[in-house]
């Protein structure tokens, strides 16, 4: 699903008019009537409710002028309020103001503080509020009487669905540039924008509707300008086929896991697990030697091979022997050390390997003062899962500075590199070397835990190694990822959950994600 800008968003507007020739008053009566939608679905005692609608003086009040005649004529008890002068509104949404005299609807005109202050205690005396002040259009921070009304709202305590984005949100950042309404729903207009699905904006933007008003999605998907997207069950899901009958392990790829060393042996582990439960046909982790017996002793669906070491570590003259076993794809990094041997040997796999390639965690520390040898070239693709910490080792930045950048950090370094980027944290993103950017809207705090990550790259590499397709890899595991921590966090609280537990829930995610659960607790029922 793609996230849009508000230039992109006001493209789609017009070639919706212009070229589809849908008039621009019939997509504000759908976008009103699509808000409207949302709130009875949302609160079922809306019949019952007293709400205050606050407007604009362009378009986004003129949806809260359809969404007050809507109400109305359904028999809400509404108030309306405009937020500036009744001679400063145009357009349509001055047509649809006028509408609501036609029909005997007052709308309160509050052009300055003195006129806010005197109808303020009306509106506290309402029980839902409809923000319909600014849209996507705004990019400076409110002041004066807007900046007044929100401060008002928000400390009402009164709950507000705002229309597209809260008021005082720019749609072309995630970054508040001021205040804000503080909404607990937004039913946002054709696309997602940024404000609504990345931090820290999203905390303001409350759950989030995304309402079709019209606009074809053939116009959504061509508007020019940054390609993102919000990561959807649909688009994961379709890259999820039933095997068929005939199958075998050969089928689902073989994945080589390079992890572990003493003190460290779990991570190796859980990246096994990771790609057995994603999938893989074979998996065989490669380990430190001494490390061995104890990584096969953690399960016995994976192989396992022992690596030589020397006194600095893993002996990179083993690297050519250790690639000759290596099928479909290689993991690199979780557990490994970073002592100058391992490092070698790391540096050494990575420049050598000729089939994809998966770099996490250590494997990542040992380019970080080198970041130009992490490259992918034609025939072998490579994708790196850095958290902050590790993508501002490679970048040359502190995190909080990654993290104030995410965005555009992953995406230049993606595309400098010509690499996958999978910069993990608090809505993951996936960068491509073409310039994409994907965003997941699964997960939760109690991801933030050790071994996750190593859970991820695991399964990444299993994906792509059935797949076939680095990008369709990173989407199913990340959003896999994701789902599976969401339904471990319910079965054990965020506090309590470990990243064996996240792998532990991964078929469940793929049962859910395939709608496969209902069909078998179904049959299982009718039995």
């Amino acid at each position: 699903m793609r996230v849009l800008n508000a230039a992109q968003m006001r493209e789609a507007d017009r070639r919706t008019i212009e070229d589809v020739g849908i008039p621009s008053l019939v997509l504000m009566e759908n976008a009103g009537r699509q808000v409207v939608a949302a709130m009875e679905a949302i609160h079922t005692d809306l019949s019952e409710r007293q709400v205050a609608v606050l407007c604009g003086r362009g378009n986004n009040g003129g949806d809260g002028f359809v969404v007050a005649r809507t109400l109305v004529q359904r028999g809400v008890d509404v108030s309306v309020f405009l937020i500036g002068r009744v001679s400063d509104v145009r357009g349509d949404a001055r047509i649809n103001l006028e509408v609501l005299g036609h029909l005997g609807i007052t709308v309160v005109e509050i052009a300055d503080g003195q006129a806010w202050e005197l109808h303020l205690s009306e509106i506290r005396d309402c029980t839902l509020i409809v923000d319909a002040i600014f849209g996507t259009g705004l990019n400076a921070p409110v002041s004066g009487l807007v900046e007044s009304v929100i401060a008002d709202v928000n400390a009402s305590g009164i709950p507000v669905v705002a229309i597209d984005v809260p008021s005082g949100l720019s749609a072309d950042s995630c970054y508040p540039i001021g205040e804000s309404i503080e909404a607990g729903t937004t039913v946002t207009l054709a696309a997602p924008k940024l404000p609504l699905v990345l931090p820290p904006a999203e905390t303001r933007a409350g759950d989030i509707v995304i309402a079709d008003i019209g606009i074809p999605s053939e116009i959504l998907d061509a508007v020019d300008g940054p390609r993102i997207e919000l990561l959807t069950r649909a688009s994961a899901r379709e890259h999820l086929t039933p095997r068929t009958p005939d199958s075998h392990k050969g089928d689902y790829g073989h994945v080589l896991v390079v992890a572990g060393s003493r003190g460290k042996t779990g991570a190796a582990h859980l990246a096994g697990v990771g790609a057995l439960r994603s999938g893989a046909g074979l998996v065989t982790i490669a380990t430190a030697a001494s490390c061995q017996d104890v990584v096969a002793a953690m399960a016995p669906e994976y192989m396992t091979v022992g690596l030589r070491e020397t006194e600095a570590g893993l002996d990179p003259e083993g690297v050519d022997q250790l690639l000759e076993l290596a099928r479909d794809v290689v993991a690199i990094g979780p557990g490994l050390g970073q002592s100058p041997g391992t490092q070698e040997f790391i540096k050494a796999l990575v420049d050598r390997a000729t089939m994809p390639i998966v770099v996490d965690a250590d494997g990542l520390n040992t380019f970080h003062s080198d970041p130009d040898r992490l490259m992918g070239r034609e025939g072998r693709d490579v994708i790196i899962t850095p958290h902050p910490g590790e993508m501002a080792r490679l970048v040359g930045m502190s995190t909080d500075e990654v993290q104030a950048s995410r965005l555009e950090i992953a995406r230049n370094f993606a595309a400098s590199h010509h690499l996958y980027v999978v910069l993990k944290g608090h809505r993951t993103l996936i960068a491509t070397p073409d310039g994409k950017l994907f965003i997941n809207p699964t997960g939760n705090p109690g991801m933030s835990t050790g071994g996750t990550g190593d859970v991820l790259t695991g399964m990444i590499a299993a994906w792509l190694a059935h797949l076939l397709d680095a990008e369709a890899a990173c989407k199913v595991a990340v959003y896999l990822h994701g789902m599976a921590g969401d339904l471990a966090e319910a079965d054990e609280g965020e506090v309590s959950m470990t990243a064996g537990d996240v792998a532990g829930h991964i078929g469940d995610a793929i049962l859910e994600l395939t709608a496969r659960r209902r069909v078998v607790e179904r049959a299982g029922n009718d039995s």
